[in-house]
């Protein structure tokens, strides 16, 4: 068996005892393939050992990867997410290639996306990236500013919030991330007593290849994984 088929299996069983230690099912987690740097016949073992969502770093590589997959002959359905810094003027070329960013943290790529959106006549769906960790090496929002951001961003009727993202610190103790997937699933909480018209905290997407397993505890959905994938 292809190692990549392994080792993809490995995870998704990884991710089923995770959701069972915390009273959930397998199928409230989705698994986001992380390629960055991963070739496009690798992708395609991916996508054929059971991936439904391609999570791309840079738009111009995910550009690339995107045409020829696309004109690969791959026939199910799935899904690219942006998972990376999205510059403002990268804005334009991602709205045709991804379905949601994770990666939303200024008011300033908001209105951007907004503005974009509209020219295509789209509402794009977005994650808001929170800094949960505190680490300046980090983009995201200050969590306490989260509900103002949100509230501002109502004015912005071609992008939809579907919920929040956040990155754990680089560590070899996964526990180590606990406090920061905890703060987000608090704060989401917090932002679905708000009842915000056209806000639906849908997703928390946190945990790579080293914590993913205590993401999913503390209430992740979408998990996002690289390296465990393909090495």
């Amino acid at each position: 068996m292809n190692q990549i088929v392994k080792n993809f299996l490995r995870v998704k069983e990884q991710i089923a005892s995770a959701t069972y230690r915390c009273n959930r099912t397998p199928d409230s987690v989705e698994l986001v393939a992380v390629t960055k740097g991963v070739s496009t016949a690798d992708i395609q073992t991916a996508l054929e050992s059971g991936a439904d969502i391609i999570g791309e770093n840079r738009v111009q590589e995910a550009r690339q990867k995107y045409d020829k997959i696309n004109s690969s002959g791959i026939t199910q359905f799935f899904e690219w997410h942006l998972i990376g810094h999205l510059q403002r003027n990268k804005v334009k070329s991602a709205l045709p290639l991804f379905s949601l960013i994770h990666s939303v943290d200024s008011l300033r790529l908001l209105k951007e996306i907004s503005k974009r959106s509209e020219e295509i006549g789209k509402c794009t769906d977005i994650l808001l990236q929170v800094n949960t960790t505190g680490e300046t090496s980090k983009f995201g929002l200050v969590p306490e500013d989260t509900l103002n951001f949100i509230e501002t961003s109502l004015t912005y009727p071609n992008v939809r919030i579907l919920g929040f993202m956040t990155m754990g610190k680089l560590s070899d103790t996964p526990d180590e991330n606990r406090p920061a997937f905890e703060l987000l699933r608090n704060l989401a909480e917090r932002v679905k007593t708000q009842n915000y018209s056209g806000v639906s905290i849908k997703y928390l997407s946190m945990g790579m290849s080293n914590d993913y397993e205590v993401a999913i505890e503390e209430g992740a959905n979408l998990v996002r994984i690289g390296r465990a994938i393909f090495g």
